[in-house]
């Protein structure tokens, strides 16, 4: 064979396997340890388009990284549920892919908090269903409560089993005689930190009172980084991930966790094309990460740029624009424009909300929109501690799960403003934090950035598409969205 007369031939041909090896999207999941690089930009698809993450000064060698290492002894690393394709959160429908393709075997299903409690069988598929269905991890917390770095605090309420499917709040090991309470929750998303740490008033509008302030700068505090607002900072939220979900024994050094904030800080995550209305930075919309990147944190859209003016634009195509589109994707742009407007603009009456309704009160009833929490520029997320009550984990509102152990909460003293003396909760939220019985059912709201890479939503996985969630919405408060705007907010929140 005359490898000369081919070599143009032999060329091409690798030219033409390089060029489609690019082409080829990532892997999706992220293995703690494979030492692959985080690229400067960085595309998943998703059943609603393309997310896209930018890690400005990026690419990153992730080996070695203590965010992508896994540095204590089940295997697991930050990663391990913070999933770049979704959302930098963890998807159910990933963690079933994950068992499906591990037998069960990934450290994702450490016994510890990826099964629905260490007592059970854990190669039974079963034993995870809380994961596997509704994407929940298990979150263990001190009982009676223990503030920050593990101050005590007197709770004002007694709390009691009442049904305990999952065997991790009663027995000899797990539950309140235990010392400790178990509750299921959702991984919240690590990216566009700048957003979630930006303090937008000087003191909390819901308690009337100043903000907390870090204990290592002294800077004041947004109180929106966990659910139940247990860690002041990323360095306390770190150490509380590292010695629970990592179990990992020691104290992470200065260095790793300088290392890990360093990521997390510098990475934007949105959802950047629509599978209906094509790309979102087009059309004289500005979504996607790179508007995240480019603005300032801690605007409040009522004074300043209003939330998801991204799609503005999209209000009034020129029939020029209108041209260059498909029907179809004039029709979902329309919509999502429309979808912004009525975030913005559909006002209900919001009744019984501890954080909105109560303790300083701003009317109950008080009628607002959506961007009445919902409040920051860009981002979506409360540019004050967003714990509020929205009913999610607590009946008579939250939907009658019997997969979550139920939580018979008694105020001690002041009776809750809404609830009474006595009542039920698959999870007392801010309440494991402060001790308080007000605080009961509170939930730091999240960032509304990539949800179409993470559902299901809200902290205990209750809607699971985007739609439960405004259906979810609209049982609450009774708020009488029409058939066309139901639509237009899925739309609206599928290009987030």
């Amino acid at each position: 064979m005359n490898l000369i007369r081919y070599r143009p031939i032999l060329a091409a041909a690798a030219l033409l396997v390089l060029a489609a090896a690019q082409k080829a999207p990532p892997p999706r999941w992220w293995s703690p340890g494979e030492g692959r690089s985080f690229p400067a930009t960085l595309d998943y698809a998703n059943e609603h388009g393309t997310q896209r993450s930018l890690l400005v000064g990026g690419p990153l060698p992730t080996k070695g990284h203590p965010f992508f290492e896994p540095i204590g002894p089940n295997g697991r690393a930050c990663v391990t549920c913070h999933q770049p394709a979704d959302g930098t959160s963890l998807s159910a429908a990933t963690a079933r892919q994950r068992w499906d393709e591990t037998k069960g075997r990934d450290p994702l299903f450490a016994a510890s908090d990826g099964s629905n409690c260490p007592s059970l069988p854990q190669s039974e598929k079963a034993s995870h269903s809380l994961l596997l269905d509704r994407g929940l991890i298990r979150v263990q917390r001190p009982w009676p409560v223990r503030e920050w770095q593990g101050k005590p605090v007197t709770p004002d309420f007694a709390i009691e089993v009442v049904r305990d499917p999952n065997g991790c709040n009663s027995g000899e090991k797990y539950g309140p005689k235990a010392g400790n309470i178990s509750v299921y929750r959702r991984p919240r998303p690590v990216s566009n930190f700048k957003y979630l740490l930006a303090v937008g008033f000087a003191y909390d509008p819901k308690q009337g009172i100043a903000l907390p302030r870090d204990p290592d700068s002294g800077a004041m505090q947004s109180g929106n980084l966990m659910a139940d607002n247990r860690a002041r900072n990323l360095r306390e939220q770190m150490e509380d991930a590292s010695s629970t979900h990592l179990e990992f024994a020691r104290r992470l050094t200065p260095a790793q966790i300088t290392r890990i904030t360093d990521f997390e800080m510098r990475l934007y995550t949105a959802q950047q094309v629509s599978k209906q209305g094509g790309a979102l930075d087009s059309g004289g919309a500005t979504g996607g990460p790179a508007k995240l990147r480019d603005s300032e944190p801690g605007a409040l859209g009522s004074i300043g740029t209003p939330v998801w003016s991204e799609y503005a634009a999209w209000e009034k195509i020129s029939p020029d624009d209108a041209a260059k589109l498909t029907p179809e994707q004039l029709a979902f742009r329309q919509s999502v424009a429309r979808g912004a407007r009525t975030f913005r603009d559909k006002t209900f009456l919001i009744t019984d909300s501890s954080g909105i309704n109560s303790p300083v009160g701003f009317g109950n009833p008080v009628r607002n929109s959506c961007v009445f929490c919902h409040n920051m520029a860009q981002m979506g997320n409360d540019v004050a501690p967003g714990q509020v009550d929205l009913g999610t984990t607590t009946l008579p509102y939250a939907d009658p799960f019997d997969d979550l152990p139920l939580f018979r909460i008694t105020c001690l003293k002041t009776p809750h403003p809404f609830y009474g003396r006595t009542f039920y909760t698959y999870d007392p939220g801010f309440a494991l934090t402060t001790g308080r019985c007000a605080d009961a059912g509170k939930i730091t709201l999240q960032s509304m950035r990539g949800l179409a890479a993470r559902a299901p939503y809200f902290s205990n996985g209750l809607a699971r598409d985007l739609r439960a969630v405004v259906d979810y919405y609209e049982r609450r408060y009774n708020i009488g969205y029409t058939e066309r705007e139901k639509q237009d907010l899925v739309n609206l929140m599928s290009v987030l």
